[in-house]
């Protein structure tokens, strides 16, 4: 018997903002998504080239070979976009039981797509419902982005988009961007209230498709993929914006500030 997928709750663009105050995430369609950020949505498929070259994740704990990953750090103010050197992720263990509290060195994205216009416009986006959701008065602040393209695939009869379980980021907002879905089943987004009962379940299938979330608010997780067709993948962008700092050791001896200065 098939899973049922459920359609998910989409909102509009005008109503981002509004939506994650109100009920910790948002969900944008692809068309919607593009014009949220002020591009086209050819201009962002052109990005997906990129997930056809993503090295092997080298850190699995679980001892699987399913995920590929490159990963870009930035520091975000008012529509301006820097990149910062490249550096590891890391994340306490109170956030990540399996992979926390160890640095991650992963491959860095392509400098092209880095630089290209419509990557800029989907940064300042980010950091402007940001900026509005949790920055309040203060706003515009530094937000501390981190990128991570990732590839799940079902080599070996399954891939585990969220193997560390369900889970929150020690962020601010949380952006899942779909960028592709080939070939499989399953892939269900779950998110759930952090202090509370309520949760929705909802399926991805378009690519541009964005799930944005209040970290500090929500639990979210996908489930396991399994295969339809040989080479079965679902590749996704996560994109994270923190204040303060980066998440990390380095942070303590002020490497983080330092960017943003």
């Amino acid at each position: 018997m098939s899973q049922p997928s459920f359609i998910p709750p989409f909102t509009t663009p005008a109503h981002v903002a509004e939506h994650l105050r109100a009920t910790g995430f948002a969900v944008l369609a692809p068309a919607d998504v593009a014009l949220w950020i002020g591009a086209d949505l050819p201009a962002l498929r052109a990005l997906e080239g990129d997930w056809d070259n993503l090295p092997p994740d080298e850190f699995l704990k679980d001892g699987g070979r399913y995920r590929k990953r490159r990963h870009a750090c930035f520091v975000v103010e008012g529509g301006d976009v820097r990149p910062v050197p490249h550096r590891a992720h890391w994340q306490p263990v109170e956030y990540n039981a399996l992979h926390g509290g160890m640095e991650r060195w992963f491959a860095p994205m392509a400098a092209a797509t880095a630089a290209s216009p419509v990557w800029q416009q989907l940064l300042a986006a980010l950091a402007g419902v940001s900026d509005m959701v949790f920055a309040g008065a203060q706003a515009p602040v530094p937000w501390f982005v981190e990128a991570h393209q990732f590839r799940i695939d079902t080599t070996d009869g399954i891939g585990r988009p969220t193997p560390e379980g369900a889970h929150r980021d020690g962020v601010d907002l949380v952006a899942v961007f779909l960028v592709g879905r080939v070939g499989v089943k399953g892939g269900e987004t779950r998110v759930f209230e952090a202090s509370g009962p309520a949760g929705q379940r909802f399926t991805l299938t378009e690519p541009w498709s964005l799930l944005l979330l209040d970290d500090a608010r929500m639990i979210h997780e996908t489930t396991p993929i399994q295969p339809t067709a040989p080479g079965g993948h679902r590749d996704t962008l996560v994109v994270t914006c923190r204040r303060g700092s980066f998440q990390g050791a380095d942070v303590v001896s002020g490497t983080a500030a330092a960017a943003a200065a």
